[in-house]
């Protein structure tokens, strides 16, 4: 896959497979964080020090594949403009801080953007990979394999006592965050979550926006992840994460089903108003686009709405982002212009599925 596809694709084609839990677990990601061990971190090596770092991922990787992983696209973050930019991490194929902060930067990803791999973030090496609903068993065996496979050429920093060597001392150990994405509008709607983020907290576990540390929890969809990578195995900080996880699955569908017998009138109206202002509006800002895709999504999972699927929401709720109105206008946007495009490209896109 080229750059251009990787731009002009608001979905990448792992996201459009059905996983288990999909109508409440939108995906499952493992990420790893590895240094080399003869090369100073990215904190503190020179510009030829990472120089070093990137070219070795260029000449190895770049156009190899391992198993279903495809022909590896090799892109240096000085060759994109901001908007390309902006376009990949709201596709989360790469953090804002490789696309704002990093030193020489780059990035590995396959054709099927299922895995990406961040060069010269806050660690030499930040592999990504992710699955479609609650499949962090499965994701961790593969990003292991994965690991695997970029240790055949490369001697991690790793220390007997302490694990893999991170920038930040919060990585140190697994060097590991697993992490789910999770559409929550029942337990939002009820004020569940304001009381379950605490205690999930007091678990080791953070919940976070859907673009990580420091973002919003935008349009009902939160990400829970690990905290602690030191002291327990990979298996252990999986299997701590998917229990909670499986909590809050059912939580969220006992809230569901309880707003549906209590208030079910009630909550058909305000969907189909979303629906509505989706489909009519010719100015929309970005939360408010977003708190109704969460209302219409929830409507398909409940079966009030079955002419589209929720791979289209799935879609828009990357399309209408900032990056990609204005990478679809090849031009920059003000925000009121973008509010214009944002709510011509939904009605367009709706009509499409009718």
């Amino acid at each position: 896959m080229s750059l251009e596809q990787f731009m002009n694709e608001a979905i990448s084609p792992w996201l459009k497979e059905e996983g288990p839990d999909s109508d409440i677990v939108m995906s499952s990601r493992i990420r790893l964080a590895r240094n080399f061990d003869h090369i100073p971190f990215p904190i503190l090596a020179g510009q030829e020090e990472l120089e070093q770092v990137v070219e070795f991922f260029k000449e190895e990787y770049e156009d190899h594949s391992f198993g279903p992983y495809k022909d590896f696209e090799f892109i240096h973050m000085s060759k994109l403009n901001p908007t390309e930019k902006r376009v990949l991490v709201e596709k989360h194929l790469i953090s804002p801080h490789l696309s704002d902060h990093a030193k020489n930067g780059a990035t590995l990803i396959s054709q099927n953007e299922q895995v990406s791999v961040m060069v010269n973030e806050e660690d030499h090496i930040r592999v990504q990979l992710y699955f479609p609903g609650f499949q962090l068993e499965k994701a961790l065996e593969q990003a292991s394999d994965f690991d695997d496979w970029l240790e055949e050429k490369i001697n991690f920093a790793f220390d007997e006592k302490r694990g893999y060597l991170t920038s930040c001392p919060t990585n140190v150990g697994t060097g590991l965050r697993a992490s789910v994405m999770m559409h929550l509008p029942a337990l939002t709607m009820t004020q569940q979550m304001s009381r379950l983020i605490p205690a999930i907290n007091q678990l080791g576990l953070v919940v976070r926006g859907i673009y990580g540390e420091g973002s919003e929890a935008i349009g009902n969809i939160f990400q829970i992840s690990n905290q602690i990578t030191l002291g327990k195995s990979e298996k252990d900080i999986v299997d701590d994460l998917k229990s909670v996880v499986e909590q809050l699955i059912e939580q969220e569908r006992n809230a569901r089903q309880q707003i549906v017998q209590q208030n079910g009138i009630q909550l058909e109206d305000k969907i189909f108003r979303s629906y509505g202002v989706l489909a009519n509006s010719r100015i929309i800002e970005s939360k408010e686009a977003a708190k109704c895709l969460s209302d219409v999504r929830l409507g398909i999972d409940l079966g009030y709405i079955n002419s589209l699927s929720k791979t289209i929401l799935n879609e828009l709720m990357i399309l209408t982002q900032p990056g990609f109105l204005q990478q679809y206008a090849q031009q920059n946007l003000s925000p009121d212009e973008r509010d214009v495009r944002r709510a011509a490209l939904i009605r367009e896109r709706l009509n499409l599925e009718i």
